[in-house]
């Protein structure tokens, strides 16, 4: 099997090209990946050479890496951060996979359904400890600092999350508190991290968490909604694990906020099973196209995107500046 991910791989997607400013880093983060991510085992290095391929975008590396751009000096600090932060993203996607029973993700068998869910569990942990231990190689805590709480407020969004399963009394303010946890606070992370080692003022760090934050919430609103309406084939991943879990999204709540009476417990009954039919999908969409629970949902994750961009006012204006404003139009207008 090759090893991870070649550099002509991370230039090819549509998001990719947005990249250019930063192209040479993202090629020494993917070399980076390839030395920390090795053994001598070999079962052990096929595991981490596949894991390595379902990250897809490298959104939260050029995150990172662009934020620095944009506000100051980048370093090699730069580049191992980035590399952490796309193993922790990987990490979280593999046990993501395990929690969901999902089988395929950028277009590849997910670990645990090529392998299992042991399998998977070990691998989402190594690639988390690995990155702990990548960043503690820095001169300062800060990074460690940093990203031990982003993920340990990313694990206590996934925990609510899984806590509310079936309940689909969830406000849209109780969505937002889990969404901004699990997906936007390692988003914030990144772009902390970027300006900080960049030597950005204190400021200029805050607004920019806030952007990667914003940002982060718009990417996760927008994937909900794919995750209802989106084509497997362009996705690459599997879709209608929400349904299937019983989480209540931004659109459910919005569909269920229009109804009462005996549509709503109609709803309720349909959405109340763990394996749901084609005639159960069916349904659901013509509701949610009825109540334009859809449109709604996507105005607010441009609503949200727009936030993010006007975090960015404030900098000088430069070709890196300009790709994060691009950026906060691309994670809200994605097939997949």
């Amino acid at each position: 099997m090759s090893h991870v991910v070649n550099a002509k791989a991370t230039t090819e997607s549509p998001m990719q090209e947005l990249f250019a400013p930063i192209r040479a880093e993202l090629v020494a983060v993917e070399q980076a990946l390839r030395d920390e991510l090795h053994s001598d085992a070999p079962f052990v290095d096929e595991l981490l050479q596949y894991g390595c391929l379902l990250g897809g975008k490298r959104l939260r590396p050029a995150l990172l890496l662009m934020t620095a751009k944009a506000v100051g000096t980048m370093t090699a600090d730069h580049i191992k951060l980035a590399a952490v932060v796309e193993m922790i993203h990987t990490a979280t996607l593999v046990h993501d996979d395990i929690l969901d029973e999902a089988d395929m993700r950028r277009h590849l068998a997910t670990v645990n359904s090529r392998w299992d869910n042991q399998t998977s569990v070990l691998l989402g942990d190594y690639l988390f400890t690995h990155a702990f231990y990548l960043s503690s190689t820095l001169d300062s805590t800060y990074a460690c600092r940093t990203i031990g709480e982003a993920t340990n407020t990313v694990c206590e969004g996934e925990l609510r999350q899984v806590g509310n399963r079936g309940n689909f009394g969830l406000t849209e303010a109780e969505y937002f508190r889990i969404i901004g946890a699990k997906t936007a606070a390692l988003c914030a992370c990144c772009c902390q991290l970027g300006a900080h080692y960049a030597g950005a003022d204190e400021e200029t760090v805050a607004r920019l968490s806030q952007f990667g934050f914003d940002l982060g919430v718009a990417f996760q609103i927008a994937d909900d909604v794919l995750d209802l309406v989106g084509d497997e084939s362009d996705t690459g991943k599997s879709l209608g694990t929400d349904l299937e879990k019983q989480k209540a999204t931004l659109p459910i709540i919005h569909m269920l906020s229009q109804v009462s009476g005996r549509e709503k417990a109609q709803m309720l009954e349909l959405l109340d099973t763990e394996s749901p039919s084609t005639q159960t999908r069916s349904q659901l969409a013509e509701w949610l196209d009825r109540y334009q629970s859809i449109a709604y949902t996507q105005q607010v994750a441009r609503d949200r995107a727009e936030r993010a961009r006007m975090a960015l006012e404030p900098l000088p204006d430069s070709p890196a500046r300009n790709v994060l404003e691009m950026i906060t139009h691309f994670v809200v207008s994605r097939s997949h």
